[in-house]
């Protein structure tokens, strides 16, 4: 089960990554590629070449002094990921966390100008 929120930001490297960095090397390509603070409570994914391996990596606070980095791995067995490619959209490319779920169930991306952005109508 992935960490995080309906609200919270998701941020989709474009194109193949290197999977076989971990937390330390995936922090440093969001703050020195995206030019992105790693240590927002965002979700940074990250895919491999063959399209059929994800990271993601999240900056998780508790307390005020307990905080730290989440690696969520996920593989598919079978077939690949419509995971956008580079040429097709701006890296890093900002998505939702809706656009994050239907993307690892295997749904391809709209373009941005046909994506529907739902805010709930209520928040517990």
């Amino acid at each position: 089960m992935l960490i995080g929120h309906s609200r919270q930001q998701v941020y989709l490297a474009v194109g193949a990554t290197d999977l076989r960095k971990a937390a330390d090397g995936l922090a440093a390509i969001v703050q020195l590629d995206f030019e992105l603070d790693p240590f927002e409570p965002c979700l940074f994914a990250f895919c491999n070449r063959m399209r059929n391996k994800v990271k993601i990596l999240a900056m998780v606070q508790h307390f005020v002094f307990l905080r730290g980095f989440w690696l969520h791995y996920f593989r598919l067995e079978k077939g690949t990921l419509p995971w956008p490619q580079e040429g097709d959209e701006l890296n890093p490319l900002g998505i939702t966390w809706q656009d994050l779920r239907w993307l690892l169930e295997g749904t391809p991306l709209k373009p941005a100008q046909e994506r529907l952005i739902k805010t709930p109508k209520y928040a517990l």
